[in-house]
């Protein structure tokens, strides 16, 4: 059956410009990032993303093609069963419905190349094999070793990330983390003293980030209203951040660390950009 019971899910009462239903005889995992990446390119779409997992039979997928009627939708599916493959292809286009195959074309395409077939086996992606357990580790010591909490990590990171408060330092470690890198980082609090340990990392496996202060005094204007703090905190203050922003550049100095600009990188470009650093053993800063 669907992820949810029907009775939870088919309410029309709130009308959207497009309903999305992602359908996979597995997690939906890899539909659902194609179909996100491909939506952040309509800004100011109201689009619900819907995820079913585990769909394995044409019932299954009669009930689901049942709520897409209701609405504008478009259904985004990787099924390896060839049954329910077809009856999903079948049963769209005889209601007219708009849906995209994700893995068929691929597969059609390596079973040309290969000349042999598919196994036809759903979740082969996400068999615990041993680049699963070092992505959950490597996620795992981030989330230990995030800002600082122990300073013994350092030792044992493939890179720690330097910077002042809200220059993007978890979430960058998070993105790295989920492509294997053990991932630390430490905030620069003025008047705060350094730990021991950063001092015995080798300066290649450190990278400072550093931000323009009038983006990083939006940013954490930003964070002030979210936290319910009082307006005018000094948090926020510019005068402050230029302070803040100062002393980080000469613990980069200190530390002998290249330095990545940040402020006008997503967090998936500074990711890259910090592989390069410590990969190359790159010493230049960024302009």
């Amino acid at each position: 059956m669907p992820s949810l019971p029907i009775a939870e899910i088919d309410s029309t009462s709130v009308q959207r410009d497009a309903l999305v239903f992602i359908v996979s005889d597995s997690l939906g995992e890899t539909a659902e990032l194609v179909t996100r990446a491909a939506l952040s390119q309509f800004s100011g779409a109201d689009v619900e993303v819907r995820r079913f997992p585990m769909v394995a039979s044409a019932n299954d997928i009669e009930d689901i093609i049942e709520l897409a009627t209701h609405q504008a939708t478009l259904i985004v599916y990787t099924l390896i069963l060839p049954e329910a493959n077809r009856a999903m292809t079948l049963l769209t286009e005889r209601y007219g419905i708009v849906a995209i195959d994700i893995m068929g074309p691929m597969m059609s395409g390596f079973v040309q190349v290969l000349r042999r077939p598919p196994r036809l086996q759903p979740g082969l992606i996400h068999k615990m094999d041993e680049a699963y357990f070092r992505r959950i580790e490597c996620v795992e010591f981030a989330v230990k070793y995030d800002d600082a909490k122990d300073p013994r990590g350092f030792l044992h990171a493939d890179a720690i990330l330097v910077a002042v408060s809200r220059c993007s330092k978890t979430p960058v470690s998070m993105y790295l983390a989920h492509r294997c890198y053990k991932v630390a980082n430490l905030p620069l609090v003025l008047d705060a003293p350094l730990p021991k340990e950063i001092f015995q990392v080798p300066p290649e496996r450190l990278v400072g980030l550093r931000v323009n202060p009038e983006k990083l005094a939006d940013i954490r204007q930003e964070r002030v209203r979210t936290m319910g703090l009082r307006a005018g905190s000094k948090y926020a203050d510019l005068g402050q951040i230029l302070a803040e922003l100062d002393y980080a550049e000469s613990v980069f100095k200190r530390l002998g660390c290249p330095v990545v600009d940040v402020t006008h990188k997503a967090v998936e470009e500074t990711a890259v950009r910090v592989l390069e650093l410590i990969h190359r053993g790159d010493r230049n800063d960024e302009p």
